[in-house]
């Protein structure tokens, strides 16, 4: 194997939100957070030190988001914008009742799920570079379907040697705080697209995130965007 300096290793970490076919929800979204693997650790402990500072228990989720933890939510936001070393890259999918997979030839639901973040990873990936990837559990047959991301990802760059992906793994998104990140801003994107208003603190929380990169959160972002990219797809009308 190629010697790849440390530099060039990274942590992947995606999370989803709405992704069932049937679920009554409008848009599905997905989101990956990624940082150098050598920064990993550090990211991981601040964000624990932060949750200590606040006393929140458990599992960082957007779900959680109240008023009385406003301050908390508010702060990891700045955190994010703060820390050059995380980036994060998100896809809307818009109208899901709208997708008609047998007419544009995407299998399944389940297929277009793993197109999707096929669509979310090849903008973030590099040849010149290795990832460790991890995803949070969907469904019992996850591994199977990893195999298959692994070789679509790897051959789309020409990486048939499969070096580029030095890891891939189904996890809980408990055990590792920086995939909860990931679900902190998917779900804030979501609660967006879905233009929601029933909850003033993932309001506040979004208008955080708004203020700080200076945009909406609304709209396709140019690839070039690096803290925050996110890329809104629209299904064909048939």
């Amino acid at each position: 194997m190629n010697y790849i300096k440390e530099n060039h290793l990274f942590n992947i970490y995606i999370d989803e939100s709405c992704h069932l076919e049937n679920d009554g929800m409008p848009i599905m979204a997905f989101g990956a957070i990624w940082c150098p693997k050598d920064e990993a650790r550090r990211l991981a402990q601040e964000l624990r030190d932060i949750k200590a500072r606040h006393h929140a228990r458990g599992e960082l989720k957007w779900a959680k988001v109240s008023e009385a933890k406003q301050d908390f939510y508010i702060e990891l936001v700045d955190w994010f914008i703060a820390e050059h070393p995380l980036h994060y890259r998100g896809l809307v999918v818009q109208n899901k009742h709208q997708l008609n997979h047998q007419q544009f030839n995407q299998g399944n639901h389940d297929l277009f799920y793993y197109k999707m973040i096929f669509s979310l990873l090849n903008k973030i990936l590099s040849p010149d570079c290795q990832y460790d990837i991890y995803l949070d559990i969907k469904d019992t047959r996850s591994r199977l379907k990893l195999k298959k991301l692994r070789e679509v990802l790897c051959n789309n760059v020409y990486d048939f040697t499969s070096q580029m992906i030095h890891h891939l793994q189904n996890v809980h998104s408990h055990e590792m705080e920086l995939m909860q990140m990931a679900d902190l801003i998917t779900g804030a994107i979501t609660y967006k697209h879905r233009n929601l208003s029933g909850n003033n603190a993932k309001l506040a929380v979004i208008n955080r995130i708004e203020q700080r990169l200076g945009r909406s959160l609304s709209r396709t972002t140019p690839l070039v965007e690096q803290k925050l990219n996110l890329f809104v797809f629209q299904p064909q009308q048939v």
